[in-house]
């Protein structure tokens, strides 16, 4: 099974992970032209909705939350500005239409939901978003917590990263794909890829210690890498900027990693 899966280059979707594909995640991108509108629907997951770029409007209902109406949402054009950015949480049943108020991108992430938590629909503004510097050198990378675990969900994590041109990104290789909590969590992960300017290309590798995993792939614009399990660094050539958006669920929502331990010599550096 190839873990890249290719872009659409025309259409309302941009890229799309196929239905059971991953046990626990799910994703698609879409780009939407002004006044178009895209109907949402949770059924027994849970999403967020992440707006990579352009202004929207959010308006729906959640079972035994009421009605919910976002209204000019947006302040980026480009996930590469550096600003983080407006997003939403759906809880499962959530019913809704993303609005488009300009030309926009939008992503919808999607992990299991439960019913029995009282988790309702909300907002998250880009002013609530932990963001912070992660590595040194030519490894240093630029990360946005949109939905991270120390915020309220069932099942999904979310985050944004920008690395600079030249330089590699979830990095030394890590992986968390063995249920050994304190030391480790089972999660699944995609990666869904922006390249600036846009003709440019990332690698990515996805690999297992054991390599019954080892793809090394040539990464577009908005193409998506499959992540089930495994070490899953990227390399950015010099000349263009790399942005991932990851969305990662599992079990347990923790988030602990474990370090390739052929490469863990280079956290000493």
């Amino acid at each position: 099974m190839s873990l890249l899966v290719k872009s659409k280059a025309r259409g309302r979707t941009m890229v799309e992970l196929a239905e059971g594909e991953l046990q626990y995640v799910g994703f698609a991108a879409y780009r939407l032209s002004l006044g178009e509108t895209l109907p949402v629907a949770a059924g027994d997951k849970e999403l967020c909705l992440v707006l990579l770029s352009g202004r929207i409007g959010i308006h729906g209902e959640a079972p035994g939350q009421g009605a919910f109406n976002w209204d000019n949402l947006g302040d980026r054009q480009s996930v590469f500005e550096d600003k983080s950015p407006f997003a939403a949480y759906l809880p499962p049943g959530s019913q809704a239409q993303v609005v488009a108020l300009s030309d926009a991108q939008v992503a919808v992430c999607a992990a299991p939901g439960s019913t029995t938590t009282d988790l309702g629909p909300r907002l998250i503004r880009p002013e609530t978003m932990k963001r912070s510097v992660r590595g040194k050198g030519a490894n240093t990378r630029y990360v946005c917590d949109i939905l991270p675990d120390s915020e309220p969900a069932h099942s999904l994590l979310v985050v944004e990263v920008r690395t600079p041109s030249g330089h590699s990104s979830s990095y030394p290789p890590h992986k968390h794909d063995t249920d050994d909590l304190p030391h480790q969590s089972f999660l699944e992960e995609t990666y869904y890829h922006q390249i600036n300017p846009p003709q440019g290309f990332v690698f990515q590798r996805v690999y297992t210690d054991d390599r019954s995993i080892d793809q090394a792939m040539a990464v577009e614009n908005s193409d998506l890498v499959v992540v089930p399990k495994g070490y899953h660094p990227v390399s950015v050539p010099y000349g263009y900027e790399s942005y991932y958006l990851n969305v990662m669920a599992g079990p347990k929502r923790v988030w602990q990693f474990h370090n390739d331990p052929q490469h863990s010599w280079l956290l000493d550096l």
